[in-house]
Formats: structure tokens, C-alpha cells, sequence
């Protein structure tokens, strides 16, 4: 039986890539920082290392078949912007350059829709023509670039698919992801309004089954938009209210007073080290509905998410019984 290696699985979507292969009965091993971390992954076993240690990397590759490089730092707000690069750049390059160099039968790198170039009305998809400038913020800008060294590591000989998650939710999102701080926040009754914007949601669960299937039959090179549902901010909050009770804000706020609170709010931040509230490259980012299609991955992988609404729900019954909010 192949060894697998996954990145990430301390994570959201890394966590939920590794229980389904434990679940299908494969050999797993997690690249981890701290072994103290990682939950609710019986029989997968732990090796110690780091994006940024070349040798612990080689150490964990060693021996493995396939590998999932689902690990990254997203954050849209950090006080040393470098440290996003140092991973989510550096650290992709010298997993897939431990990969080559192991002889690893098939890679499966997680980009981001960030990465995917969405129109100002309309849907995006894998074809659309993209560059760095239409990357907004540090953890995008980190994420293209990596996304481009998997492309070159392809081209060189390396068999290393690509997929773009949209916006996961689920539970077990522990850290939780901009996204899942999104609900958080609403089930805290701190959203009291909202901006126009629009998201592409997408059941966690799907998203790695997409990863699974991205292993088996994608393209080298090639590149997948694992997503399901457009949904304006207005819908999602419609939608939290129908599962939660909490009631959703009624008033929306325009682009410009968005952009001052986060102005402020991020301002603040570098003042005293703590996470701003509404991060500035969030605000920003929101200025785009980010709606795509997942038509490609349905085509080419076999795609079928399901509904996002069971998603949605477990992930307000999960933060809640962990006293998220």
C-alpha cells in the first residue's frame, strides 16, 4: 500500500483530506509543527517538520507515494507580511523540491479561487487570464506565487495537480479560517450589517473529496475550482439565520464606510499586535463578488458537491459546542 503524506491536516481542509484517507483504509502520515495539535486522526502517523526545514521535509517525503500539500498561512492580516511568503512561497517550493527529489508518483498542491481570475459581473473559471496585480493583499500575492512555482515544478516533470478551493465551511474549522470567523462573528451578534459582496460556498467535506479525486484523475498541470454555490453576503446571513435564530443584519453599508472601518481597525492593530476586526485587505477583497464556476472539476474529476446549507449547519453546531461564539 502507497504511503500518503499530508501537509496541513492541524487545519481545516488539511484536517478533513486526511480523515477521508484514513476512512478509505490508506497509510497516512502528517507533516506536523507541534504532534500535541493534531486531533482526531487515529492511525495516522506524525512526522515532525516544518515548510521552512528542507531536512525535516526530505525526512517526511521519504518513503511516500503521494503527497497532499494542503498546509498554508492564511491570514489576511499580519503584522511581518513576510512570514506568509517565508511559507506559503518558500515553504511550497522546498516541499515540491523534496517531492522531485524523492521520486514522488503524484502531487496534489491546494491553491486557492483567489488565485482564479474572476470577471466584475459574471462567473470565473481556470481559463480566465490572471497576473499578480490582481492579487490583492499579501496572503493572495503569497498564494499566486506559489501557485506558479507548482505550475514550473509541473512543466519540469513533476506530476502535481492543482486545486482551488473556494470558501470551505464545515466543522472542525479550529482555528478558525476567515471564513469560519465569518459565522463566528454573526453567531456572536457582532455583524451589524454588511457590504455587498458575494462568496462561492462549499462543503469541507466536498472540498476534500475533491482533493481525492483531483489525485486520481486530474491533469498534470492542470488546475480545478473545487466550489459549489454563489451566494451574496445578504444570502449567506439569510441563510445563518434560518440554521442559528440569530437574526440577520438588515443594513447594508457602502463600500467607503467598509474601507474607513477597516482603515481604522487595521490601524489599530499595528498599534498593539492584535488581529484587527475588519482587516483591510478583507475589506478590500470584498469589493469583487468572488462567484466562479466549479464546471471543469464536474467535468474532468467527477465533481458533485452537495448543498452548502448541511455544511452551513454544521459548522454553527460545531463552533457552538465548542464555545466559539
Amino acid at each position: 500500500m502507497i504511503q500518503t503524506l499530508v501537509t496541513g491536516a492541524t487545519g481545516f481542509v488539511g484536517w478533513h483530506v486526511a480523515r477521508q484517507l484514513i476512512e478509505r483504509g490508506d497509510r497516512v502520515r502528517i507533516l506536523v509543527r507541534d504532534p500535541a495539535r493534531v486531533r482526531e486522526l487515529d492511525g495516522a502517523e506524525t512526522a515532525p517538520g516544518d515548510l521552512r526545514d528542507r531536512d525535516s521535509l526530505e525526512r517526511a517525503v521519504a518513503g511516500c507515494g503521494v503527497v497532499y500539500h494542503v498546509a498554508a498561512d492564511y491570514r489576511l492580516w499580519a503584522r511581518d507580511p513576510s512570514e506568509l511568503y517565508r511559507t506559503n512561497v518558500q515553504g511550497t517550493r522546498n516541499l515540491l523540491d523534496a517531492c522531485r527529489k524523492a521520486g514522488v508518483e503524484r502531487v496534489v498542491y491546494t491553491s486557492t479561487v483567489g488565485c482564479i481570475g474572476v470577471p466584475r459581473d459574471g462567473e470565473g473559471d481556470e481559463d480566465r487570464p490572471v497576473g499578480i496585480e490582481d492579487m490583492t493583499g499579501a496572503y493572495k500575492r503569497s498564494k499566486f506565487q506559489a501557485e506558479r512555482a507548482a505550475l514550473e515544478f509541473a512543466a519540469a516533470g513533476l506530476p502535481v495537480v492543482i486545486v482551488n478551493p473556494t470558501a470551505p465551511v464545515g466543522d472542525r474549522d479550529f482555528k478558525p479560517t476567515p471564513t469560519g470567523k465569518l459565522i463566528v462573528d454573526y453567531l456572536r451578534g457582532a455583524m451589524p450589517a454588511y457590504v455587498e459582496t458575494g462568496l462561492n460556498l462549499v462543503d469541507v467535506a466536498d472540498v476534500a473529496a475533491g482533493h481525492l479525486l483531483a489525485c486520481e484523475r486530474g491533469g498534470d498541470g492542470e488546475r480545478y475550482i473545487l466550489g459549489c454555490r454563489n451566494l451574496t453576503l445578504k444570502e449567506i446571513f439569510e441563510r445563518l439565520e434560518t440554521i442559528s435564530g440569530v437574526r440577520a443584519p438588515r443594513t447594508q453599508i457602502p463600500y467607503a464606510a467598509a474601507y474607513a472601518a477597516g482603515v481604522v481597525s487595521t490601524g489599530w492593530a499595528w498599534l498593539t499586535g492584535k488581529e484587527p476586526l475588519a482587516p483591510l485587505d478583507g475589506v478590500r477583497m470584498s469589493r469583487k463578488k468572488m462567484f466562479v464556476s466549479h464546471g471543469k472539476a464536474a467535468r474532468v474529476l467527477g465533481f458533485s458537491p452537495g448543498p452548502v446549507e448541511g455544511a452551513l449547519q454544521r459548522a454553527v453546531e460545531w463552533f457552538r459546542k465548542y464555545n466559539y461564539c
